[in-house]
């Protein structure tokens, strides 16, 4: 999903039922809700690669939070959405930077900046807000943690193209996209403590897997992936986890769909992800599914749909 094409087609209806799914451990609610006003809904934040969309609680249109850059995530309080952008402008006047906007006084204030050609990868927050993580370098190859403070900034990592981390809830471990020059793509958990980075997951020949988040209770990492429906064309990704030590991998939706970027509420109550409403009849756009009871119950939120989206983010209320 990557520009915003703002159809209407789930609009008039409030939420609707969808496949039944397996289920996952980590403490998600245990009744789906009655009606849709007793949803959790958001707020949330969409991010299109050239802005980031908001809907707000109660809303189904999204309304303009940031002009420009893309995978915008909000801070543990909610108070604070950290962004990056990579993209410049001739003149001088757009470069690429990491910067936190406010969500309380509506101001920015710019962390990094560089010429263009250095690349920002998608940013993560530590559970106490001072530090966000992300990948940067011309060749996506350092993990880096940045001073929300201050903006000084350590390495993490360093070596192998890396992407998508997500810092675990506990503070000990960030799980990120990671190539391997000897054994290809994989997700690798870094444990903080030891600097010690170990492979959690290895695809097979083919598969394509995405988004990587930490359960809230940290044991256990959520991620997309093709590994259950390689010939399928379109819609053939299903969501799985793996316990944080490699084991036990689980497959977690009952039927292929496609699904982007998962992310559990501020309250570890629920899950959602961007998927394609079962209503359009080609998967050339996005809205949000929010699952409850371990994804054994999913429902649509009604709204516009969000194309070529890259993240989702399931923000605290302020």
């Amino acid at each position: 999903m990557t520009a915003l094409n703002r159809r209407t087609l789930l609009r008039a209806a409030a939420l609707t039922g969808a496949a039944a799914a397996t289920g996952l451990s980590g403490g998600l609610v245990a009744a789906a809700p009655a009606s849709a006003d007793q949803v959790v809904n958001g707020p949330w934040l969409v991010s299109v690669g050239w802005g980031v969309l908001q809907i707000d609680p109660g809303h189904t249109t999204p309304r303009s939070l940031l002009p420009d850059g893309d995978h915008a995530k909000t801070s543990p309080d909610g108070r604070y959405v950290a962004w990056v952008n990579n993209a410049w402008s001739g003149d001088g006047t757009l470069l690429p930077y990491v910067a936190v906007h406010d969500r309380v006084t509506g101001t920015k204030r710019t962390l990094l900046a560089d010429p263009p050609g250095v690349l920002y990868g998608a940013p993560t927050w530590s559970p106490d807000g001072r530090e966000i993580a992300l990948v940067t370098g011309r060749d996506s190859d350092t993990l880096i943690a940045v001073d929300v403070a201050t903006g000084g900034t350590r390495v993490l990592a360093q070596g192998h193209a890396m992407g998508s981390p997500d810092w675990s809830r506990d503070g000990s471990m960030i799980v990120m996209h990671w190539r391997s020059r000897s054994e290809g793509p994989q997700l690798r958990v870094l444990e903080l403590a030891t600097g010690t980075v170990r492979r959690l997951y290895a695809p097979l020949a083919g598969e394509r897997f995405s988004g990587p988040v930490f359960t809230p209770d940290s044991e256990r990492v959520v991620f997309c992936t093709t590994r259950w429906y390689p010939d399928l064309q379109s819609r053939n990704q299903s969501l799985a986890s793996v316990r944080i030590g490699g084991a036990g991998l689980k497959k977690l939706t009952a039927e292929p769909r496609f699904y982007l970027s998962p992310v559990f509420s501020p309250d570890g109550r629920y899950c959602a992800a961007l998927s394609v409403p079962p209503t359009n009849p080609e998967p050339d756009g996005g809205n949000i599914i929010v699952a409850t009871r371990g994804l054994d119950a999913e429902w649509w939120i009604a709204g516009d749909e969000y194309d070529d989206s890259s993240r989702l983010d399931w923000a605290r209320a302020i």
